[in-house]
């Protein structure tokens, strides 16, 4: 595919893609494959995905208590518990405002520990990243945004998005869905948006605008960013996924080069079908 070409293009010191086909092959590849990057809020991709698997073995339910009073782990995912970004200051009541939030994430790790009997970082290695063999993944720091990783094991990742074979169809299906309908919030890097739509870990592109996919994907196009200028994203209707990873921290640069890139994959991928 030549639209990855246009990352050539792209002001960081390093950077790697894939795009990812619905039944997992990789139909296209950009740089070291194996280079290992900061993946910061993409983490919170993993420690969503942890959190599913701990819901379907019962470790947790998903209208658990967890948080600040009234909130559930639903409300932590779904970034609607009321914390603040950064601090565990409630800023507003659970399920009335999309406050995205680090604290949030934090929290939900440590819950599911609590009622698990698990350290959350082995949680996940057990849960997500062991059985997928994403073995250059280093899940270490906050669950938030603490993770490295590598174009390859985020490509096998990418395809469990998919295709999933640790959670049934009708759990991830529920995760991308949006969750608390019509909550405003501010999207980091892209201003206030009405509705700021979330489901449960994955942020749902719907019908937002600024955005950091492309024009041309579908509202329900799923993912997440990281401020270390890396992005997974899914695109159900096209059938496809894509990641890239870079060493050079989100800013300006990104917010105009990723959509472009993404309108091209896209486009280039309707066109041979």
């Amino acid at each position: 595919m030549r639209s990855v070409e246009l990352i050539e293009s792209w002001p960081v010191p390093n950077a790697s893609a894939a795009v990812i086909s619905a039944a997992g092959e990789t139909l296209a590849a950009y740089g070291d494959q194996d280079r290992l990057y900061r993946l910061a809020s993409v983490t919170k991709l993993l420690t969503a995905y942890a959190a599913l698997v701990a819901v379907e073995e019962g470790a947790v339910e998903l209208d658990d208590p967890a948080g600040p009073e009234g909130s559930t782990v639903r409300h932590l995912l779904a970034h609607t518990a009321g914390y603040d970004f950064a601090e565990r200051t409630v800023r507003a009541a659970p399920g009335d405002r999309r406050i995205y939030s680090n604290a949030g994430f934090e929290v939900l790790a440590e819950v599911i520990a609590e009622r698990s009997g698990i350290d959350f970082a082995d949680y996940v290695r057990e849960a997500v990243l062991r059985p997928l063999g994403m073995a250059a993944t280093d899940y270490s720091g906050s669950p938030a945004a603490g993770a490295s990783s590598t174009v390859r094991d985020l490509a096998i990742f990418a395809a469990e998005l998919q295709n999933p074979r640790l959670l049934h169809r009708a759990t991830l299906t529920e995760a991308t869905t949006v969750a608390f309908e019509g909550r405003k919030g501010v999207l980091p890097g892209f201003g206030r948006q009405d509705p700021n739509d979330w489901g449960l870990g994955f942020e749902i592109r719907d019908s937002k605008s600024p955005h950091w996919t492309g024009s041309s994907s579908s509202p329900q196009t799923f993912g997440h960013f990281g401020q270390a200028g890396t992005f997974v994203w899914v695109d159900p209707q096209a059938q496809v996924a894509c990641v890239a990873l870079t060493d050079r921290d989100f800013g300006p640069w990104a917010a105009q080069a990723w959509p472009v890139f993404t309108d091209a994959v896209l486009s280039e991928l309707n066109e041979s079908r």
